[in-house]
């Protein structure tokens, strides 16, 4: 991967005596941050035809993942510890249904002005799309299969931009 952080081998989130430790992003520069996350749910054709044509008890799944995962990502700080609070100027969680590979593609873009990168807010908002996925239509298809869930890129601070290579 072309990660500047990759040759940095110290854990951030741990003090010199070995204890749990949140980062002070306090001295970071303000500078705009973005990151985008994917995932996917692989089901049953049937289930995709499900969805597609709105006809899952539940109601509208993919409108009901979207405002979840929106939540998910703006509640990150109280499901990861020692992630930030941030004031996310933007959340946006789309999807796309591949009926080829009968799976619902997520993908999850965070952004703000601020001290410290959105990578867990986006990562967290593709999980909990995901979860709502599964759990809208878990009675139709136990076999669902949540995966591939990964920050695609990142921008901002003082490492710039990165982006999966793969």
């Amino acid at each position: 991967m072309n990660n500047e952080l990759e040759n940095e081998s110290k854990l951030t989130h741990v003090d010199q005596s070995g204890q749990a430790s949140m980062v002070d992003v306090s001295a970071k520069t303000p500078t705009t941050r973005r990151a985008v996350a994917t995932g996917f749910v692989s089901m049953t054709p049937a289930t995709i035809a499900l969805i597609k044509d709105n006809n899952v008890a539940k109601g509208d799944v993919l409108a009901t993942a979207r405002i979840a995962g929106i939540q998910g990502a703006k509640q990150c700080p109280s499901l990861i510890p020692l992630c930030h609070p941030l004031m996310l100027s933007k959340v946006a969680v789309d999807f796309d249904i591949d009926e080829a590979q009968s799976k619902v593609n997520i993908r999850c873009e965070c952004k703000l002005l601020g001290n410290t990168g959105v990578e867990m807010e986006a990562l967290t908002g593709v999980s909990v799309a995901a979860l709502t996925i599964f759990d809208m239509c878990k009675a139709a298809d136990p076999n669902m299969i949540i995966g591939s869930i990964k920050v695609m890129t990142k921008e901002g601070g003082k490492s710039g931009k990165w982006q999966r290579d793969d």
